[in-house]
């Protein structure tokens, strides 16, 4: 026999389910889906499952919160997806499209319209745009490229080896050993938070020879950052530095090229724009 109060709270119990009950076949009903409620081992009702039987399997994943950081550069901003692209210290860099083969995540972040070349850090991904080119548009493209293809599993880099220019080698004298100690201990690191790398190209005659990528490759203070900072700081350890030099090679000259080309056919499509406006 209940009592009074225990007869109200068995009410409320019933009630509420009731009322669960009743939400679930809602939702059933809206989303064509089936009410099923399992049993639990004493016979007595269990939680409510929903079911369709020609729904596929999903599987519910953590979405990807996607910063951005300005850079010195105001052609590259530096996307950081809270995963490791690279392992760490490594990088690569995809001055066009030709270069990107390797790496299908750059591939599709090429396809994007107003991208000039793409970069990736141990854990960002730096892109610079054409000088034509918006934000506002590109951002939320990028947004979604780098989101889909970190949820498909897909490898970042395939059958190509990340930039290792600072690695010891057996047969370099001391002091270019110690310009790689620095570049790899004091240099890349901060040049990397700008969403770049300085790539150690060789020693000449007292020149140190670098070669600029990611945000560095294009920025107009990258010369200042070379004169001022890198060959500032080399000189202070070691005496035998002179001067330290930006060299390209033939890629760069390629990105230039193309760089052109695309930056052509921008102007030339916001100019139809403006003509049928």
């Amino acid at each position: 026999m209940l009592s009074g109060t225990g007869k109200a709270r068995t009410l409320v119990r019933l009630a509420g389910s009731a009322i669960r009950q009743k939400a679930v076949c809602n939702c059933a009903a809206a989303y064509g889906t089936d009410v099923f409620r399992n049993r639990n081992s004493d016979g007595m009702p269990g939680r409510v499952l929903l079911r369709n039987p020609n729904a596929p399997v999903m599987q519910w994943k953590r979405t990807m919160f996607i910063q951005t950081q300005d850079t010195p550069n105001p052609h590259s901003l530096k996307f950081l997806p809270g995963v490791t692209v690279l392992d760490a210290g490594q990088t690569m860099d995809f001055p066009n499209v030709s270069s990107a083969q390797c790496s299908p995540l750059a591939k599709l972040l090429f396809r994007i319209e107003g991208v000039r070349s793409v970069f990736f850090g141990a854990d960002f991904v730096t892109i610079s745009k054409v000088e034509d080119a918006e934000w506002s548009i590109i951002k939320p493209e990028t947004f979604a490229v780098i989101m889909d293809f970190f949820a498909s599993g897909l490898p970042v880099v395939t059958g190509a080896n990340p930039n290792n220019s600072t690695q010891i080698n057996e047969d370099d004298d001391e002091t270019v050993q110690m310009i790689k100690e620095l570049l790899d201990t004091r240099i890349r690191p901060t040049v990397q938070e700008d969403g770049g790398d300085i790539i150690f190209m060789g020693f000449d005659d007292g020149v140190v020879k670098l070669k600029m990528q990611g945000s560095c490759s294009s920025c107009p203070s990258s010369i200042v950052t070379l004169k001022n900072g890198v060959q500032n700081m080399l000189q202070f350890y070691i005496p035998e530095v002179v001067s330290v030099e930006q060299v390209t090679d033939e890629v760069d000259k390629m990105a230039e090229t193309e760089f052109s080309k695309l930056e052509k056919q921008i102007r030339q499509k916001d100019e139809q724009s403006n003509e049928k406006s």
